[in-house]
């Protein structure tokens, strides 16, 4: 499902990602693995699994489509989050000798979606805490700022500031986040970029951007006409990383298993790395 990664991390990019919050890893998922995903997400468009969240469009235009842990539901989704060579570059990248599964999620902006993703931090969503906390984001179709790139501000994970979560659109069933006293209201970096050292990258099928829980990114609606922009990510976190009952966190990515400050492992964000532990799930 995946090429072949030894030495894919090198040294230079595990400075770039300590230093900038994120990197780009070209062709990180093969052909193969482009075409597994690919299939799984339109399982999941077909008969939703439990943690669906269409927002409604814009304009009555399009369709953008996501959902959460959809490793839980879909075998195939189970066997590249646990087996793919993810969780190896995440031990790279966090400098980890353990790592954890967090949960999983789809990004689906159909052609003329034009809802944008607002700018924000990912970790203030999530019941987690620790510095060792990251996405991979894996494009499954040609992405460009016309099809909603993701856009990163180099360097803010190292501002440490956690920014209060808000709701990305109207979603059935869900209003908004817990005010949280500890977090701040994010800056209008939209009309402020020149602020902002904002980088993106245009990526091809299994490119994959690589980057830090707090590292400020946002992105563009798909303003093509006839390109999907289809996106899966995997959160995974490693040794420093425990249980967080802080408020404001999405109430689907919570445990009900764990206490606050307990180590995450669990069949719920079960060890992935070393993968020999694993023997014998």
């Amino acid at each position: 499902m995946t090429s072949d990664h030894k030495g894919l991390i090198s040294r230079e990019q595990v400075k770039a990602f300590r230093k900038d919050g994120v990197i780009v890893v070209r062709q990180a998922v093969d052909r193969a693995g482009v075409i597994a995903l690919r299939d799984a997400i339109e399982r999941d468009i077909q008969q939703p699994g439990p943690f669906v969240h269409s927002y409604t469009p814009q304009d009555g235009q399009g369709r953008f489509y996501g959902n959460l842990r959809t490793w839980e539901t879909d075998s195939a989704l189970r066997r590249f989050c646990f087996d793919s060579s993810l969780p190896a570059m995440t031990a790279s990248l966090l400098e980890t000798d353990r790592v954890n599964l967090l949960y999983d999620q789809l990004f689906i902006k159909e052609p003329a979606t034009e809802n944008s993703t607002r700018w924000h931090n990912d970790q203030p969503y999530w019941a987690v805490r620790g510095w060792q906390v990251m996405s991979f984001w894996i494009a499954l179709d040609p992405v460009t700022l016309e099809s909603g790139a993701l856009e990163f501000i180099r360097g803010s994970h190292r501002w440490v500031r956690w920014f209060q979560p808000q709701a990305f659109g109207e979603t059935e069933g869900f209003d908004d986040y817990d005010n949280n006293p500890d977090y701040e209201l994010i800056p209008d970096i939209e009309n402020g970029r020149s602020d902002y050292d904002i980088v993106s990258w245009e990526l091809a099928p299994g490119d994959v951007y690589a980057f830090h829980a707090l590292t400020v990114h946002g992105a563009g609606g798909n303003l093509m006409e006839r390109v999907r922009r289809r996106g899966y990510a995997v959160r995974y976190t490693g040794d420093d990383a425990v249980y967080d009952t802080r408020p404001g966190t999405h109430p689907d990515l919570r445990s009900d298993h764990h206490i606050d400050g307990e180590r995450l492992d669990s069949d719920r964000f079960p060890l992935v790395w070393p993968q020999f532990e694993r023997l014998g799930d």
